[in-house]
C-alpha cells in the first residue's frame, strides 16, 4: 500500500526572470557518442533525425548562489556536423565556439582582447569534457515556446564577460538588476524554440577537425591554482571550475 494522502501538494515552478545575472555551473550529460578527444567518449548526443551528422553537447546549468541558487535550465549546443561555411567548417560550431571560450574568459577573469600566451594557454582544452563544471557569468533569459503543450524555458541568453560592469558585481555577489532581453515577435517563435546554434542544421556538413598544441599541456591550464581575478580556489584535481 502507498498512501498518498501525506504527500505534500505539487509545487509550480516558475522561471528564472528574464534577463536576471547570475553565477552558474554547467555540467555536461554524456549523449552516448563518442567526441574526438579521447575524453570526450559517450559524451555527445544525437538528434532524433538519424540521419543527420549533428552531434551535440546536452548541457545542464545551475544557478550556483543568490535568490535564485540550486535553479537549474538546460540548452543543447551543437559541435558537429550541420550546414557548413566556405571553408567545410560546421557553423554551429564556430557559434559554440565562440560561447565556450567566453565561458572560459568569464570564468577565469580573463580579458577577452588579452591573446598573450599565458591567456592563448588557458583557453587549450584537452577535449569538450573539461568544460564540465565550468562556473562563470551568465546572462539567462525566457525563451518562449511554439508548441502549446510545452511551456517556456530558461536559455543562456550570453556569457558576460569580465570587461563588462554586471560581471563584477556579480563576481563580488551584489544583486544585479535584471535586465530583460529584447521581446521576441511572434514570427519569430519558431527560432526561439531551439538554440541559434542549431538552426539550420542538416547532413552533410563536415564535423571540424580536433584543434591540436604540441603545447597543450596534460591538464587545463586553469586546473592550476591561481590568484587571479575571478579564479576560484583550487580545492580537487581538475579544471578550475571544478575547485570553486
Amino acid at each position: 500500500m502507498f498512501d498518498m494522502n501525506d504527500a505534500e501538494p505539487q509545487k509550480s515552478v516558475e522561471l528564472i526572470p528574464d534577463g536576471t545575472f547570475a553565477k552558474v555551473t554547467m555540467s555536461i550529460r554524456p549523449g552516448g557518442i563518442d567526441g574526438q578527444s579521447e575524453i570526450d567518449q559517450a559524451l555527445l548526443k544525437a538528434p532524433k533525425d538519424p540521419s543527420s551528422d549533428v552531434r551535440m553537447l546536452d548541457c545542464e546549468f545551475t544557478v550556483a548562489e543568490g535568490p535564485h541558487a540550486k535553479r537549474k535550465f538546460w540548452q543543447m549546443f551543437t559541435v558537429q556536423g550541420g550546414k557548413v561555411d566556405e571553408n567545410g567548417v560546421s557553423i554551429a560550431w564556430k557559434i559554440s565556439k565562440s560561447t565556450f571560450r567566453a565561458m572560459i574568459d568569464s570564468a577565469l577573469g580573463l580579458d577577452p582582447q588579452d591573446m598573450s600566451e599565458a591567456a592563448k594557454q588557458k583557453r587549450i582544452l584537452r577535449g569538450l569534457a573539461d568544460l564540465g563544471g565550468i562556473t562563470f557569468v551568465a546572462k539567462i533569459k525566457v525563451e518562449a515556446s511554439e508548441d502549446a503543450r510545452y511551456s517556456d524555458q530558461n536559455r543562456l541568453d550570453r556569457v558576460v564577460l569580465p570587461n563588462e560592469k554586471e560581471w563584477k558585481l556579480v563576481m563580488d555577489g551584489k544583486d544585479v538588476p535584471a535586465s530583460p532581453s529584447r521581446s521576441r515577435g511572434a514570427g519569430n517563435k519558431a527560432a526561439a524554440a531551439q538554440p541559434a546554434w542549431t538552426q539550420g542544421a542538416d547532413p552533410g556538413g563536415q564535423p571540424p577537425a580536433a584543434p591540436r598544441s604540441p603545447q597543450a599541456p596534460s591538464a587545463p591550464a586553469w586546473s592550476q591554482p591561481s590568484s587571479g581575478a575571478g579564479a576560484p580556489a583550487a580545492k580537487q584535481p581538475g579544471p578550475a571550475w571544478l575547485n570553486g
